[in-house]
Formats: structure tokens, C-alpha cells, sequence
């Protein structure tokens, strides 16, 4: 699965740069998430690094974007690619 962040986001910037894939930016109100470029940090660490910084702990897993590890590898492959 993709990441996302709810509301409870406090804008504190301290999970864009842990990011990477770069899938963080500045939203309109709060921080968000591009699930096509979050692996969870699959191919790259352990565990996804935005939820290990995140203070306020707002960065749950995006039911609507399922995808097992594999999956995330592969997408993980293509854009370390380009």
C-alpha cells in the first residue's frame, strides 16, 4: 500500500525530506503523499522513513491504494529507472 496523511498533519516539514521517492509535498492545507511515487520505502529502507520522523504519527497505510511488496518493488524499480 501507498502512505497518505490525515488531517492531524501539524505542516512540521519534517517528512518531505526523508522521502525517497520525492511522493511528499506541500498540499493545500496539509502535507500529502503521491501514491504512485510511495513504495513505503521498499527498495530503500526498512521501514518507511516518513513515519519514523512524523511527530504527530499522521501517515497511516492508503486503503484505497493497495499494493503488496512486491508490487511496491516494482514501482520502486521503474522510478529509480528514469
Amino acid at each position: 500500500m501507498a502512505l497518505m496523511i490525515t488531517d492531524e498533519c501539524i505542516n512540521c516539514d519534517v517528512c518531505e525530506p526523508e522521502c525517497p521517492n520525492d511522493a511528499i509535498s506541500p498540499g493545500e492545507e496539509i502535507y500529502v503523499i503521491d501514491p504512485a511515487h510511495c513504495t513505503e520505502c521498499v527498495g530503500h529502507f526498512d521501514e518507511p522513513q516518513c513515519q519514523q520522523v512524523c511527530p504527530v504519527d499522521c501517515i497511516p497505510l492508503d486503503p484505497e491504494h493497495e499494493e503488496s511488496k512486491e508490487q511496491l518493488m516494482k514501482k520502486y524499480e521503474i522510478i529509480t529507472a528514469a
